[in-house]
């Protein structure tokens, strides 16, 4: 447990626009700031911080909670590492809970970890006799030393257990390599993770070792290893040399397929060059790309495999609000091997030369259609009408339309017809998809969070209500301590669970602070609470006659659950309802009284 004096002191250093605004670019909104939300793709700001209740929410996902929920979602991270890294930004020592049970290796120590298991690897490749078929192997690649020692590129020897007594000499425990990657185990023996593999250093933009990859120099499988997703490395939102490449993007990014591509690119000074770590490309890498730059040219190998990365990383990318250009290599697999055939300057004049997304994908469907043939044009135009349709913005559909017919030899108007009858079938089916979203969320169904909601809509919409104001005013929270709601009123196990975290804030020597919600709850149940919160504020209507009503509801509802589960009559119910009754009455009148003044 983290003292709350400290999690307090660490909130008032931790303002929640300058934290939020480091990861996403926030504009002036009256009272608050909006941004392009970081967790969903999205062209249209639906992402707010607000300032007077230290929080953020985004009405696109739903997405919500404080400045200590934001960094468990950006970083990956739980609650206690999430208080952890707003300390250390902060400046702000956490004293030491002895009594606290140990918990599994956290992203710091990982980190250490890595670092000196870097250091190991990186000495061995440059002065072991074990690493000398490693160095030949970069040579033949064309990597020099300094390159080399820039990217602190390493060796692992062929050996089972040549690194696991080298980090456990320097105090790091079994655990914590297994938990890391190093090292595995099998048969109650422990062996090194990568053998026999020159090691690739992986380093988040802060420069901190977060993971490796390896890549033999034989035909032995699999080619390339990498580390999979610890506490202090998820591979979906990781780019290998985004550390160097961020400093030199702000015209473009280069996104290759392998480590070796984007070395030999930095090398022959292409420094905004980047990739990704044996996946294709994420939403979250997207979105870390977007906070860099706002082009990406793809240079990924000519294959086939190439081409499938490519159309789908052009998606991905687009969404976000990328440019992209894809680099056409002729003469040459990848980006690597045309360099060393035809030099730097050449690779220049091809990424001068690179095409846009919608070159790149008219080109692909025309290859597959022999246009001399009626019914191959036919199928082009179909195709193309759709890959055209799915751009939004008109202007860019005119252009594409126009240069496309002169390709197939057909009208603009008549293509244009096509692209449109494309676009109206499109947006009848996210209409009717958007359609069957609102009905399910409506009826709560697929709610993780609360799943119990569905079985009883009426009462969940009750206790949405009632939580979301017992959120934000302290006198409902003083009306529930005092006996007007209890635990055992609620339906919902969540809704249960929430009522009681609040009641013990409120009823503990220092009050209700709602980032203290977050040690007993998920970021998702955190989004959820926010949510019930901006529902309620904004409404205007949250006076004592809704939160009774809600209550009356609620308890009605108990009732008749509980009437149904031991099929007992209720005599309560009917004063239940004839309360219900007076209150709405009241304020049927309190609103008349209004209109007549």
């Amino acid at each position: 447990m983290i003292p709350r004096d400290v999690i307090e002191e660490i909130l008032r250093r931790s303002d929640v626009v300058r934290v939020v605004g480091s990861y996403v670019n926030l504009k002036s909104a009256g009272s608050n700031f909006t941004g392009l939300c970081p967790f969903h793709n999205e062209k249209t700001p639906s992402f707010t911080v607000f300032p007077k209740s230290s929080s953020f929410y985004c009405f696109g996902c739903g997405a919500g909670g404080d400045v200590i929920t934001f960094i468990e979602k950006a970083e990956n991270l739980d609650y206690p590492d999430a208080v952890a890294f707003l300390a250390a930004r902060a400046g702000i020592e956490i004293p030491e809970d002895k009594s606290a049970a140990p918990r599994g290796p956290g992203r710091d120590r990982i980190r250490q970890m890595n670092k000196e298991a870097a250091k190991i690897f990186h000495k061995c490749l440059l002065d072991s006799p074990e690493a000398g078929g490693a160095r030949a192997y970069l040579r033949s690649r064309g990597i020099d030393s300094a390159t080399v020692r820039g990217f602190y590129l390493g060796y692992s020897p062929d050996s089972p257990g040549w690194l696991f007594p080298q980090l456990k000499k320097l105090g790091f425990t079994e655990e914590e390599m297994t938990a890391g990657f190093l090292c595995g185990s099998s048969g109650g023996r422990i062996y090194d993770y990568f053998r026999g593999r020159v090691i690739f250093p992986i380093a988040d933009t802060s420069g901190n070792v977060v993971a490796f990859g390896g890549r033999v120099m034989t035909d032995r499988q699999p080619k390339y290893l990498n580390t999979s997703d610890t506490p202090a490395f998820r591979k979906s939102r990781t780019l290998f040399a985004l550390n160097y490449a961020k400093d030199y993007c702000s015209d473009a990014m280069i996104m290759c397929e392998g480590y070796m591509d984007v070395i030999a690119m930095h090398q022959a000074g292409f420094r905004n060059a980047v990739a990704t770590l044996g996946t294709a490309v994420t939403e979250e890498h997207a979105r870390v790309l977007a906070k860099y730059t706002k082009k990406v040219i793809l240079a990924y190998d000519s294959d086939g495999a190439g081409q499938n990365a490519t159309k789908k990383a052009i998606g991905i990318l687009s969404t976000v609000g990328i440019d992209v250009r894809i680099l056409k290599i002729e003469g040459a697999k990848d980006p690597d091997e045309f360099i060393r055939k035809f030099g730097p300057e050449k690779f220049r004049r091809l990424i001068e030369g690179s095409s846009t997304g919608f070159e790149y994908r008219l080109g692909v469907i025309l290859s597959g259609y022999d246009l001399t043939l009626t019914p191959d044009r036919l199928k082009a135009a179909e195709a193309i009408a759709s890959e055209i349709a799915r751009y939004g913005s008109a202007v860019e559909r005119e252009l594409y339309i126009s240069d496309a017919s002169k390709k197939l030899g057909v009208t603009p108007e008549a293509l244009r017809s096509d692209v449109d009858r494309q676009r109206r079938k499109k947006i009848r089916a996210e209409d009717g998809e958007m359609s069957k979203e609102a009905s399910d969320s409506a009826k709560h169904y697929n709610d993780k969070v609360n799943p119990d909601a569905a079985s009883n809509v009426r009462a969940a919409s009750a206790e949405e209500t009632i939580i979301g104001l017992l959120l934000i005013y302290p006198e409902y929270r003083d009306a529930a301590a005092k006996g007007t709601l209890a635990e055992e009123d609620f339906v919902t196990g969540f809704s249960r669970r929430v009522f009681s975290a609040i009641m013990k804030l409120h009823n503990s020597d220092g009050g209700f602070l709602y980032s203290l919600l977050g040690e007993e709850f998920s970021p998702d149940e955190m989004s959820r609470l926010q949510r019930l919160e901006q529902n309620r504020r904004r409404l205007t209507e949250n006076g004592r006659d809704v939160f009774d009503s809600a209550v009356a509801v609620l308890k009605e509802e108990k009732e008749k659950k509980d009437r149904k589960e031991s099929g007992t009559p209720g005599g309560f119910l009917e004063a239940i309802e004839k309360k219900r009754r007076q209150l709405e009455e009241e304020k049927r009148k309190r609103a008349s009284g209004k209109n007549n003044g």
